[in-house]
């Protein structure tokens, strides 16, 4: 199958985990929640219990995309005074001592308000590996499009379960680092069950997609990331994460990711 072939810290920590038999874990942390120094801490910690790609998220005012959860920790963030320019230090201070692959996660105002070759640049000179704009469609701004994949920057897309087999295959095959299937429709937030048809829609996802395939929104328990793990390349978890780091803080937090990283590697790969 032709495509985009994997690289950078992205495509070599997919490789290595395939190599492996492993699945990966994706957590997802907002910037600036509930404070910098958590932030700091967090990714920190992240790293160091075998995170396999770490989603730095920008606050923004309007996550249209995000649940309860994403929205109140992004309006906290805010509310903190959390900048862009806190994004890429907190990403620079984590490549100081990690080369984890980072994928930061935004909607397209900040990029604009940056200005698209200033936020590319100044991403990538602070250590950034992708980018994942919530809210660009394949096709959408062709222009922006391609001066992202152009870039340094692995453009990594988004695939819903009401996209279409002809289109799932086009984003598939105008992805970089991994393609993210969203496991319901929606927005993101912790839920307790997972849809039963999750695991053949994911695959179906797999078997047109020449990239690695990360599975996310509302994976909260050790038992869903099973359940991913068994049928996708990596688990993404967000909102379980920032609910727990706003109840119990960082050691908290890193307790539930360190379970969920035990969960995937339980999976036979």
């Amino acid at each position: 199958m032709s495509g985009r072939v994997p690289r950078g810290r992205i495509g070599a920590r997919f490789a290595k985990l395939t190599r492996e038999g492993r699945c990966g874990f994706i957590p997802y942390v907002t910037t600036g929640y509930p404070s910098l120094a958590h932030t700091r801490e967090m990714v920190a910690g992240l790293a160091e219990l075998g995170a396999d790609v770490i989603e730095l998220g920008i606050p923004f005012s309007d996550p249209m995309a995000d649940g309860p959860t994403i929205q109140r920790s992004s309006q906290g963030a805010l509310d903190n005074g959390t900048t862009v320019d806190d994004v890429f230090e907190v990403l620079r201070d984590l490549r100081r001592a990690s080369d984890v692959p980072v994928v930061i996660f935004s909607y397209l105002n900040p990029v604009y308000s940056r200005g698209v070759d200033v936020f590319i640049r100044e991403a990538v000179e602070a250590g950034a590996d992708g980018i994942l704009p919530t809210d660009l469609p394949l096709g959408a701004d062709p222009e922006l499009e391609s001066r992202i994949l152009d870039s340094p920057l692995d453009l990594v897309r988004l695939v819903a379960p009401t996209t279409t087999p002809e289109r799932t295959r086009e984003i598939a095959l105008a992805s970089q680092g991994f393609v993210y299937y969203v496991a319901r429709t929606g927005v993101t937030g912790a839920r307790e069950e997972l849809r039963g048809a999750l695991a053949e829609e994911a695959s179906a996802v797999r078997s047109v997609s020449p990239l690695p395939v990360a599975v996310g929104f509302g994976i909260s328990t050790p038992g869903h990331a099973r359940a991913v793990g068994a049928a996708a390349d990596a688990a993404v978890v967000g909102s379980a994460l920032v609910d727990r780091l706003g109840e119990t803080g960082v050691a908290g937090a890193l307790a539930l990711a360190a379970d969920l990283r035990r969960a995937l590697d339980e999976v036979d790969g």
